[in-house]
Order: structure tokens, then C-alpha cells, then sequence
């Protein structure tokens, strides 16, 4: 899979001393690399573009015998991924810090049981959309990687790009679904400032039929 645009926006953050030590030390043992060889991931979760972290480590307590793999490309995010696994004693979480887009070529076909993206950034201008992660090719090598009956949910608190994100996934061959109630799960720091801000957040869930 070839995109021309990078689909999220660089935010650089230093970290203080103590967190570069942690994320020095968890690392190793706990995030994979966004290239390489296939990996071993049947029955996993995808967690696409994470932020904070809270949602991703909720996910992975709410069942310590499912794999969630988290991915994002800012290390602030990442390291409270790798935080919450030692804080937690979590054996079920692996850290990507990187592109999505890139880690999906590691993933088998019909190998994953989930796929989440919350809040992925919305390039409201017109001349940005091409840069939204939600876009047919994008879904359609989503969809490849589900396992039957794999689910792909998606939110966001952008009234167009909840309307484009309808109209892909629900053209999208092998793919049922559509707009939810909004389901269990942690407030994440960009869903807080959607609610603060007055915003509607628009959460959707699909299934690989």
C-alpha cells in the first residue's frame, strides 16, 4: 500500500529525563518495529493513532488474554502506553512507535480481530482531506486484514469526516455496519476537548461479514 501524504500531523514534545529513562528501559522488551518481517498477530487488536495512551491500556485490561498493539507516532503517547504496561503488570500489550500505514504490510491477511481508530486527525481544510487515514484504499487494506466476523470501530468529533467515514466504509465490499451509541470506554484527551468545545462526537462500528 502506496499513500502520497503523510496522514498525521508531526508534534514534537521532549520528554523530561525520567520518562526518556523509562521509555529506554520498556522499549526493548515491549515495542515492535513499524518494519520487518510478518508478524504473529492472529486475534489481535489494532489501536491506530492512541494519544494519551488511557484507551489503549484500558483496552488490554479489559481482557489480558487478547493482544492489543498499539501504534502512534508521538513518543509522549507512547511512553504512557509503556507506563501503564509496568504500572499494571500487563503482558498483552505491544507498543508500535511509528506509521500505522507502514506497520499494516506486516500484518497477515484475516489475522486480527479488531481494528480501532479514535480521533484520527481530521484535515478539515479541503486541500488537506487526501491526508485523512479514512479513505478507500486505507479501509480496504483494513478490511483485508480482519478476520471473519473482525470488527473495525472508528470515532470522531468532525461532522464531515464522520460523513466521509460513513460513505467509505459503508461502500466498502464485505463490510456492515454503521453509526453507534457511543460505547463503553475511557474519555480520551482529544474526545474531552470535542465535549468541552461543544462538538458531537460520532462513533461507528463495522464488521467484516
Amino acid at each position: 500500500m502506496e499513500l502520497a501524504s503523510r496522514t498525521f500531523k508531526p508534534r514534537r514534545r521532549a520528554l523530561s529525563p525520567a520518562r526518556q529513562a523509562l521509555f529506554e528501559r520498556l522499549a526493548p522488551q515491549w515495542c515492535l518495529d513499524e518494519t520487518g518481517d510478518s508478524l504473529e498477530v492472529a486475534g489481535a487488536v489494532l489501536d491506530i493513532g492512541f494519544g494519551d495512551g488511557a484507551a489503549t491500556v484500558e483496552l488490554a485490561l479489559a481482557d489480558r488474554s487478547r493482544t492489543v498493539i498499539g501504534v502512534d507516532v508521538h513518543t509522549p503517547g507512547v511512553v504512557n502506553v509503556l507506563a501503564g504496561i509496568e504500572r499494571h503488570g500487563l503482558t498483552n500489550v505491544r507498543v508500535v512507535h511509528g506509521d500505522a500505514l507502514v506497520l499494516l504490510r506486516r500484518v497477515p491477511v484475516e489475522s486480527l480481530a479488531g481494528v480501532r481508530v479514535l480521533f484520527p486527525d481530521p484535515w478539515p481544510k479541503q486541500r488537506q482531506r487526501h491526508r485523512r487515514i479514512v479513505q478507500p484504499a486505507v479501509v480496504d487494506e483494513i478490511v483485508r486484514r480482519l478476520e471473519p466476523g473482525g470488527w473495525l470501530e472508528l470515532a470522531t468529533d468532525d461532522v464531515g469526516y464522520a460523513e466521509q467515514m460513513a460513505q467509505v466504509c459503508g461502500s466498502r465490499t464485505g463490510l456492515v455496519g454503521g453509526r453507534v451509541p457511543r460505547p463503553e470506554r475511557t474519555v480520551t484527551r482529544f474526545e474531552r476537548q470535542a465535549l468541552d468545545a461543544g462538538r458531537t462526537v460520532t462513533d461507528l462500528r463495522y464488521r467484516r461479514a
